[in-house]
């Protein structure tokens, strides 16, 4: 990656902040090898990073001595230019609310069904490349080091108990399921990882696989026969002060949290009229439009196969980038490669996206969860492929990762605030709507079906941690207030997806509390820059050239982000 450059005298007086910027990506990959594997850094491949309390400070101590190094970088001469000032507004933001966190202790509880330490050790081996000799016997390697950890990771989760930071009861329960599938019955899911690899390293491949696996049942049996009976009884929701901290970590801004409460509301009663409208065209007559989802699920549009749906979600990406570049977009030919990958089992419900390596020697990949299904409802795709992959995640993703040099790798990379991404990926499944690819009633009700699942993430979220009373003219339980069982209800009546996805999301939402609403907040702010942009130009607006320049400034909070896009 070209290293940023500036003029000798200033070069000479120490780091602007861009430099700063780069120079913590180089410390926390040093210290996370995990993240040093997503970054595409060949020497992070054989280890682990530590999770014991002793690691997790001295990744908190590299944040707050790069707080004080950007102070004085923002003193310097050139400091002020638009790239630097940015960067640095991205990283004091994300710096202080990392700090939040970790202050807070909250990495002592850090166990949930989809983003805690276990999550990724797992996941960083669908990562790492597994083409040559080399690289197996790097996996093995890593392999290895998974016992210990998992035990750092127990260490923490042993200080918070002491400690009285104790993890929700539903996410360790979830957690015990995850892991007995990844245990399995026959090897597990290391042992199937590893099948693949080259004969000449078979017996050393299956040893570090069975040691892999000795692990997950060690931190199996601990959190079985320790953990769980210590945390339960324990709530499962967090209150507003401990929401509140993660919402700022997840959004990158001090919401008002009562006002994001109405706005998921308005959402929700603009969105269900609109859905009214779209299931008639279905089923004439449907009482509600999930019971006209409910008819596609048995006669609507079907693709069979685990094997036909990856290739027909990468045919749908294809597709995309090629109506799509050179008429809303202007896409190098690297950011063009993204690939559909079928999920590993044992994860959560939700499809995701993971972004290109910095070389792009590993493309962007979506990935589906089948969840032991082979048929698949085509109304339950279209759009969230648009979002997982083009014009969503992949084209913002890689595209920060191609104009890298231009920003820092930090605005490209570990940067990124949540609620901006998966604010334009929202914002991506309505351009295409927009753009005349919804017109199909099937596809279009299942796009709203998404955007309402979206407006309801932000009414539970908020109103079962917050414990809020439910509004007088809600149709749902009117006066009063959230608890996760209804929660559970509202979500199920107000989706198309089935139980197990249902209660997948609902134990994510109690586990990553302010997460899932930067969604619709996300895109109301991508909208609202987009709407200033427009004003200000006029006639001249040009929807393709604010498209580019607006994924080519890498990640903002959502307080920065409408300032920033409006001024494009």
């Amino acid at each position: 990656m070209p290293n940023i450059t500036t003029d000798p005298a200033t070069a000479a007086s120490g780091p602007l902040p861009r430099q700063v910027a780069d120079a913590y990506v180089d410390a926390v990959a040093a210290l996370d090898p995990i993240t040093g594997t997503y970054l595409g850094v060949p020497a992070a491949a054989r280890r682990l990073p530590d999770f014991s309390p002793e690691g997790q400070r001295a990744l908190a101590d590299l944040a707050r001595t790069t707080l004080e190094e950007l102070a004085e970088a923002e003193k310097r001469d050139g400091a002020d230019s638009e790239a630097e000032r940015r960067c640095a507004r991205l990283l004091r933001e994300r710096l202080t609310a990392e700090l939040a966190v970790h202050e807070a202790g909250e990495h002592l509880r850090a166990i949930n069904n989809l983003h805690c330490p276990l999550h990724a050790v797992r996941e960083v081996f669908t990562l790492m490349p597994v083409e040559t000799a080399e690289d197996w016997d790097a996996v093995a390697e890593r392999l290895r080091a998974v016992p210990a950890a998992l035990e750092d990771w127990r260490a923490s989760l042993t200080e918070g108990l002491a400690r009285g930071l104790k993890g929700g009861p539903r996410q360790v329960a979830t957690v015990l399921e995850q892991l007995a599938e990844w245990i399995g019955t026959d090897g597990g899911w290391f042992a199937d990882f590893t099948a693949g690899g080259p004969e000449e390293l078979r017996a050393g491949l299956d040893a570090a696989a069975a040691a892999a696996t000795g692990g997950l049942v060690a931190v199996r049996d601990w959190l079985r026969d320790v953990y769980a009976p210590a945390v339960e009884g324990a709530p499962d929701v967090v209150g507003r002060e401990r929401y509140a901290r993660w919402s700022r970590y997840w959004n990158g801004t001090d919401l008002d949290l009562d006002e994001a409460y109405a706005y998921g509301w308005s959402e929700y009663h603009r969105l269900l009229g609109e859905m009214r409208a779209e299931a008639e065209k279905i089923l004439p007559g449907a009482r509600t439009p999930w019971e006209a989802l409910a008819h596609l699920d048995e006669h609507g549009t079907h693709i069979e196969g685990v094997e036909e749906v990856r290739e027909w979600l990468q045919g749908l990406m294809d597709e995309a980038i090629e109506a799509l570049d050179g008429t809303h977009f202007e896409l190098a030919e690297r950011v063009k490669r993204v690939e559909s990958r079928i999920a590993p089992p044992g994860g959560a419900a939700a499809p995701y996206y993971t972004q290109p390596s910095e070389d792009f020697s590993r493309p962007g990949r979506t990935w589906l969860p089948t969840m032991g299904q082979t048929r698949f409802p085509v109304y339950d795709l279209v759009s969230t492929w648009y979002h997982e992959g083009v014009p969503g995640h992949h084209l913002q993703l890689a595209q920060w990762t191609h104009v890298a040099d231009r920003l820092s790798r930090y605005q490209a990379t570990i940067g990124m605030v949540s609620a901006n991404a998966e604010g334009w990926a929202l914002y991506a499944e309505r351009l295409m709507d927009e753009l005349g690819f919804l017109t199909d009633p099937e596809r279009r009700l299942g796009y709203l079906d998404a955007q309402m699942m979206r407006a309801v993430r932000v009414i539970i979220d908020i109103g079962m941690h917050l414990e809020l009373e439910i509004p007088a003219d809600s149709p749902f339980h009117p006066g009063e207030r959230w608890t996760p069982a209804l929660a559970h209800e509202f979500f199920a009546s107000h989706s198309s997806r089935p139980a197990d996805f249902v209660e997948s999301e609902l134990v994510r939402y109690l586990g990553l509390p302010g997460q899932a609403i930067g969604y619709k907040l996300g895109e109301r702010a991508w909208l609202a820059g987009r709407e200033a942009a427009r004003k200000r130009h006029g006639d001249a607006f040009d929807a393709k050239a604010w498209h580019m320049a607006a994924l080519s400034q890498g990640s903002l909070g959502l307080d920065d982000l409408v300032d920033e896009l409006s001024a494009l």
